[in-house]
């Protein structure tokens, strides 16, 4: 079995971002954070969670279409325990989005009754968006501002500076840049990151994030993975990683002169295809798992 690569990456815009958010905080009225509905764990920051504190907020698992819904439905019981509101939603298809307004207003129950009791009946709510670096805040804020378009890019850290949108009568968004923790204290955490595509591919080393990827599949869904590369006659155990990606160069005629496989060009897309759903609809990280 391969060994997790580490991984850092934290440009100095994302520091400055985080301080901005720190200070928006102050001047909205909830907080919609987006995971990635495949990597609950690793995909939430656990600095935005210290920032966040009490601030009433609802969690969106984004990108719902492409992962297991088995696994989707568990984690939105396990939010609703320790009572945090959670959605599963596809903000590039708007698939889940029409609750996205109720939930708004469901968190702020008693806030709105306040302001109800003071005369402030229609005060424009304030939210702002937050989570990782691509994980779907401006797809998400392009889907229900109607043509008020925030930057989309299929590439983290595209987002540079908050920006306010009316998504309707009496409901603003603010949309932040991405952030990402300066150092990633657990391997693994960093690795599911750049599995779904919030760091930058540039900054790592490809083939050995997709072993790591297959020697994961494998273990999760190795019928999915057999079905989409036809390995149904590979038996996996006592494979590693290389040789299966192997095989998939192979199958897929990945060479270059000498009949020798293209790793890196099977290594992209293997993590392609991953990231897009084509493997299957799946889920990398479940309840009660420990990363």
């Amino acid at each position: 079995m391969s060994e997790a690569q580490s991984i850092q990456w934290f440009p100095g815009h994302m520091t400055r971002s985080r301080r901005q958010i720190e200070k928006y905080l102050k001047q909205v009225d909830a907080v919609a954070e987006i995971a990635d509905a495949r990597i609950p764990i690793s995909s939430r920051n656990p600095d935005l969670d210290r920032m966040i504190q009490r601030k009433p907020r609802i969690i969106l698992l984004n990108k719902s279409d492409v992962a297991d819904p088995s696994a989707t439905k568990e984690w939105i019981s396990n939010y609703q325990k320790q009572n945090i509101l959670a959605i599963a939603v596809d903000c590039k298809s708007g698939k889940g989005l029409r609750a996205f307004q109720p939930s708004i207003h469901q968190v702020l129950t008693r806030q709105i009754e306040t302001w109800k009791q003071k005369g402030m009946v229609g005060r424009t709510i304030r939210v702002m968006v937050i989570g990782v670096p691509n994980v779907g805040k401006s797809s998400l804020i392009n889907r229900l501002s109607h043509g008020n378009h925030a930057a989309v890019e299929n590439r983290p850290g595209v987002t540079r500076t908050n920006q306010w949108f009316p998504i309707g009568k009496g409901l603003d968004l603010l949309d932040t840049p991405g952030v990402l923790w300066p150092k990633f204290e657990n391997k693994i955490v960093g690795e599911h990151l750049a599995f779904t595509g919030a760091v930058k591919d540039d900054v790592l080393d490809t083939e050995n994030l997709a072993v790591r990827l297959l020697e994961l599949l494998c273990r999760l869904y190795p019928d999915a993975l057999q079905a989409r590369y036809r390995l149904e006659k590979l038996d996996f155990s006592g494979l590693d990683g290389w040789k299966i990606l192997e095989a998939i160069g192979q199958k897929r005629g990945m060479l270059i002169s000498g009949g020798e496989i293209d790793t890196e060009r099977a290594s992209i897309m293997l993590l392609d295809e991953f990231r897009a759903g084509k493997i299957g609809k799946i889920t990398l990280e479940r309840v009660g798992d420990t990363i």
